[in-house]
């Protein structure tokens, strides 16, 4: 395959409008008029089969009538021809080619296929193919309209701004117009439709090297290249380029519809949302929030990791903040006891200084309040962002609202402030709105919409930091496994043994005389456990015998196996024999190989905790000890781990070796699919961790 140079699709020093016609509503003809309205500055192709000239510019009937080498071809054709119109492009060596017509893969069936042979000749002839199904490319600074939109505006003159990059046209140009409205540039949109050759990543990977690019927002529908996709991501937390990505397919329903739309078959969404959080990509999950984050990052690069502070005038919404943050994951840190008492002497006596701090209705006589308690709140360390919301009753008492928006301590904080409203579409003075975004404040009508969006932005902050400091285990020699399937437990437990995995004592018995040895060996009380590859759930199936305290015990049990074994005509390996574990609390730990995302890890509590409540965390592999430890901390049952009602706290910390232990067993060891360790005990602060189950899947 050729080397696909895509600098020459975003940046086309010469273009070719294929299938152009003089009609003025016709897609040629609108594209054409936005390539002279932003004064493109690079030579014009146009290719029409009945027209010689348009507008006064010569056409030629076909693609390979065009001279060599042009950088991109728009083909504005029906879909039964462009199949051989891509494959004109590649003799005529063309950079570029952008395929606006739908109805290819998202279709399925026999276009499907052709939309796979067309990636095949772009590909071969290293064309950097956008679409098919797309609205195509618009680079507002470069004065670049690869689209036949006509709603693009006016190009910009701006230094830098958000980039959207969307799978869906239509989002591309909706996320603009909600960031144009909030006074934010947009340099570039990037309409990537069924992503044929070039995917989302692609297009992020080039347009977070250029200088212009402060914000990424991007919306898909799936990551067609996932692993390329957090190479562009780590690229981007090295440049302080934040991604803001809304991806859809959280119900089954959306996955549904994303393959219906453009052909996507979405993975395992929990998998996709955690490994974006550690990998500091700001997932969200509202078209709002795409919009209100990428503005917040824009007029604020450095992301918060301290709490918030609020500011406001109603007692009600200090209430509705504080269950609202808890929703949302914005923690409001309470005031040290100093600032607590200089704030005390602002406000009014009959209310206690907190966080949110209410100010009363005397602030509406009292202007000079806000300015009084908000620089302190914004000079404090505790605090990484503020928020002033203020009730708008109407819009003819100007100089109050003015008073409100304007105070000195927002204007150029490089916290991130927001004026919220109260009072959702009431009238609004439009100067308002203006001088508080000409000082660099977010102007937002709704409380809601400005924690969410803080809460995004400070987890992100959190996450980068983390990113920074992380120092991921080293990596694991873990041996080959040349068996295939389900490995028997001795056999699973055996081999993480070898690696580190702390074991029960014993071993496999292949007759009543072995097992009796065994038990001498290692002392009552015993478990038995019945091992065939034919028979991963053993407990289910009355497999595993446990508390066997002397030899009687021992030869019922080894009578009741086998005869277990033979009534299911399992293929019987041997019987488990060992020494029954302490007690303590039981926990799991699963990883599994994604098929997009690659190897993830389960830690939870074991029994009811996991299987009915669900309590468990999901990470990717790659994590420090201590963010481990942190993730199991957030456990809905994390409580047992510490101590309760008498008991010692556990070895967390041995647990969180054992997780790192097994990510970096499934990392090391690609033909493992899966790992099951359930229960895994773990005992008092210093004792460690004993694993009495373990399995193995072997691809």
């Amino acid at each position: 395959m050729a080397r696909i140079d895509i600098a020459r699709l975003m940046r086309p020093r010469s273009v070719a409008i294929v299938g152009i016609s003089p009609e003025p509503s016709s897609a040629g003809f609108l594209l054409l008029r936005n390539l002279e309205h932003y004064k493109y500055s690079g030579d014009i192709q146009l290719v029409s089969r009945n027209r010689s000239e348009i507008e006064g510019r010569p056409c030629v009937a076909t693609i390979d009538d065009l001279p060599e080498g042009v950088d991109v071809a728009l083909l504005l054709i029906p879909r039964v021809a462009i199949e051989e119109a891509v494959r004109a492009c590649a003799r005529r060596k063309i950079g570029g080619v952008i395929i606006f017509a739908a109805g290819f893969g998202e279709a399925g069936g026999e276009w499907k296929v052709a939309q796979d042979r067309i990636a095949v000749i772009a590909e071969e002839a290293g064309i950097a193919l956008c679409g098919p199904n797309c609205l195509g490319i618009v680079d507002f600074v470069h004065r670049v309209p690869l689209t036949f939109s006509a709603q693009l505006g006016d190009p910009i003159d701006v230094k830098a701004g958000v980039v959207v990059v969307a799978q869906s046209g239509g989002l591309a140009g909706v996320v603009r117009s909600g960031l144009k409205a909030k006074g934010i540039p947009v340099t570039c949109t990037v309409s990537t439709g069924n992503e044929a050759v070039l995917g989302l990543e692609d297009y992020v990977a080039h347009l977070i090297e250029d200088p212009t690019t402060q914000v990424v927002a991007a919306f898909a529908e799936q990551i067609r290249k996932p692993q390329r996709f957090l190479e562009v991501a780590a690229r981007a937390r090295q440049l302080k380029k934040p991604i803001v990505l809304q991806h859809t397919g959280r119900s089954a329903a959306a996955r549904e519809s994303a393959q219906s739309h453009t052909g996507a078959m979405v993975g395992d969404f929990a998998v996709l949302e955690t490994i974006l959080a550690h990998s500091a990509v700001i997932h969200v999950e509202t078209l709002e929030e795409l919009i209100d984050v990428s503005e917040l990052m824009m007029r604020f690069p450095d992301a918060p990791t301290a709490g918030c502070a609020m500011v406001t005038d109603s007692g009600a919404v200090k209430g509705m903040t504080l269950d609202f943050c808890a929703t949302v994951g914005l923690d409001l840190p309470p005031l040290k006891p100093e600032l607590a008492a200089l704030l005390q002497k602002i406000i009014p006596d009959f209310v206690g200084a907190s966080n949110p701090l209410d100010l009363t209705a005397q602030a509406i006589t009292h202007l000079d309040m806000y300015e009084k308690t908000m620089t302190p709140l914004l000079q404090d360390d505790a605090y990484g962002s503020l928020v002033l919301t203020a009730i708008v009753s109407s819009a003819s008492d100007y100089a109050l609202i003015k008073g409100r928006a304007s105070l000195k301590p927002m204007i150029g904080s490089k916290k991130p402030v927001i004026y919220a409203m109260l009072g959702d579409e009431a009238e609004v003075p439009p100067q308002l709105i203006v001088e508080s975004r000409a000082g660099n404040v977010p102007f937002f009508r709704s409380p809601e919409r400005a924690l969410r969006a803080l809460a995004r932005i400070t987890q992100y902050g959190r996450a980068l930091a983390r990113a920074e400091q992380r120092v991921a285990p080293r990596p694991i020699a873990a041996p080959p496994l040349t068996q295939r399937g389900t490995l028997t437990e001795t056999d699973s437990k055996t081999y993480l043994a070898a690696l580190g995995l702390k074991i029960p004592a014993g071993r496999l018995a292949k007759t009543a005389a072995d097992a009796r040895q065994i038990a001498g060996e290692i002392g009552y009380p015993l478990a038995l456990k019945i091992q065939s590859r034919d028979l991963a759930h053993k407990s289910d199936a009355g497999g595993v015998l446990l508390g066997i305290a002397d030899q009687a015990g021992l030869d019922a049990a080894w009578e009741k196996l086998q005869a277990l074994a033979k009534s299911r005509s399992l293929a019987l390996d041997g019987i488990l024999v060992e020494r029954m574990s302490a007690k303590g609390v039981e926990t799991i730990i699963g990883a599994r190989r994604d098929p997009q995302w690659g190897p993830v890890i389960v830690v939870g509590l074991g029994g009811i905790w996991a299987e009915a409540l669900g309590d468990v965390r999901l990470m990717p592999v790659g994590l420090s000890e201590a963010e481990i430890v942190d993730e199991i901390g957030k456990l809905r049952g994390a409580k047992l781990l510490g101590g309760l009602r008498g008991s010692l706290p556990c070895d967390v910390a041995a647990l969180a070796k054992v997780v790192s232990l097994i990510g970096s067993v499934v990392a090391a060891r690609p033909e493992i699919a899966e790992i099951d360790i359930n229960p895994l005990t773990v005992f008092a602060v210093g004792e460690g961790v004993l694993a009495l189950d373990a399995l193995i899947v072997v691809a």
